[in-house]
């Protein structure tokens, strides 16, 4: 896997994405020592506030920023949205009201909303081979697992020397670094694209989403993902200090559990995505999930938390990685840019609904029926993805244009209209093609 680093752009780019996860789990940290410093046994609610603000970011400015993006030269933009970044992190160590915690919060991660479908469509365009976008991937899913681990102990080991207030020259370092990274190589320019108006270039990545039945099968995907992934992300501190009476240190364990699990499955995924479809992996995945959080309703102790959080982290990796591959697919290189977008928003919006249901149903009913809930939805979740991403999925599809006239450029060579190319949603190709 790491033969791929040899590639000069992808490497100073994954160092970058790297860099800046690093000065993010730093500015995670710090945030919250932040909120107890402000607002004492509020903290929680202050945190939860901000954790709401950064989805509605994510869900509301992608789509908008996408419009934009195809516009503008890569290199440019990006380094622009991390100098944002660094610049609004900059001010946090002087934040003095709750109020000001919201505001920074909301304009870091709107800047955030637009630099990261940017940088993740920027990839395939610098690794159009298969096998090497796959290992990109899965290296990417390494880099943020290894962080949510390393952060927090490296923030723990600063916390010795300095205040917590100094983590945040962290996350400003760490933007820099990415700034500087990525204006060390030349990136592909968006690929030019036809005038179009504000709203149809907002618009036209969901669009094409939702028009696309494996990616319909992917938002649904996505939301499995979040209702098992939102109970580990909540309610690990809830099982580990509340139900088993363990400290902080057993509660870090049981997270490096779940990212251990899920840096195997990375590892893993390279060979096994060439033996497999996409979709059975990312249903076994999901199905893994589903299963592992209704068990979670019955956890007797922490040694079956830790083994459950490792399957659960197996199959949060294998349900997710391979969603790149399936945007990739499904959209010409111009429009990339707006797809990319889209998984971003929609995905987060499935965290949006399943980070309240973790966290007020395990505060007011428990811990054992929140459980039920998310696995429930997580289950119905895939249930909607068997129905609406068919088994039988060929990137070449054959399909008629009974609209366009017989001389039109697109139907050269065509037989009464019909022909056969890989598919994906565009102007000449508005739906998908029943089957006959």
């Amino acid at each position: 896997m790491l033969a791929i680093l040899s590639h000069r752009i992808y490497r100073h780019l994954f160092l970058a994405q790297v860099i800046a996860l690093v000065g993010t789990g730093l500015l995670t940290v710090a945030l919250g020592l932040l909120a107890f410093d402000l607002a004492g046994a509020d903290a929680g609610s202050v945190l939860g506030t901000a954790l709401a603000i950064k989805m509605v970011a994510y869900v509301g400015v992608a789509p908008v920023a996408s419009a934009f993006a195809e516009r503008l030269p890569r290199r440019a933009m990006l380094v622009l949205l991390d100098l944002v970044r660094a610049g609004v992190a900059l001010f946090l160590p002087f934040v003095t009201e709750v109020w000001q915690i919201y505001v920074l919060i909301f304009a870091l991660q709107s800047a955030s909303a637009a630099f990261t479908p940017t940088f993740q469509a920027t990839i395939p365009d610098i690794l159009p081979d298969e096998k090497e976008y796959t290992r990109a991937l899965s290296l990417s899913r390494l880099a943020y697992d290894l962080e949510s681990v390393i952060s927090p102990m490296l923030a723990a080991v600063l916390l010795t020397v300095i205040s917590f207030h100094s983590l945040f020259a962290g996350t400003v370092f760490g933007f820099l670094g990415s700034a500087a990274l990525v204006v060390s190589v030349v990136l592909p320019s968006p690929k030019p694209s036809k005038p179009r108006g504000i709203y149809d270039r907002t618009t036209r990545g969901i669009r094409i989403y939702l028009a696309t039945p494996r990616l319909r099968g992917l938002l649904a995907v996505n939301l499995a993902v979040a209702s098992a992934g939102a109970l580990v992300i909540v309610n690990t501190v809830v099982y580990v200090q509340a139900a088993f009476g363990l400290d902080q240190q057993a509660m870090a364990v049981a997270l490096g559990a779940f990212g251990g699990g899920s840096m195997i499955a990375a590892l893993a995924l390279p060979q096994l995505l060439e033996r497999i479809p996409d979709r059975t992996a990312m249903f076994g995945g999901a199905a893994l999930l589903a299963v592992g959080t209704l068990a979670a309703a019955a956890l007797p102790s922490y040694q079956w938390l830790l083994a459950l959080w490792f399957v659960l982290g197996l199959g949060y990796s294998m349900a997710q990685t391979p969603s790149g591959r399936l945007l990739r697919r499904s959209a010409h290189p111009e429009d990339r840019p707006a797809v990319f977008a889209a998984q971003f928003a929609l995905s987060h919006a499935c965290w949006l609904v399943a980070y309240p249901v973790a966290g007020w149903a395990g505060a007011t009913i428990g811990l054992p029926v929140t459980a039920v809930i998310l696995a429930l939805l997580a289950g119905g979740a895939i249930v909607i993805a068997f129905a609406v991403w068919p088994a039988n999925d060929p990137e070449e599809v054959v399909h008629s244009h009974e609209n366009l006239p017989s001389d039109h450029p697109h139907l050269v060579e065509a037989e009464r209209h019909r022909h056969v190319h890989a598919f994906v949603i565009d102007d000449l190709h508005t739906a998908w093609p029943m089957k006959d």
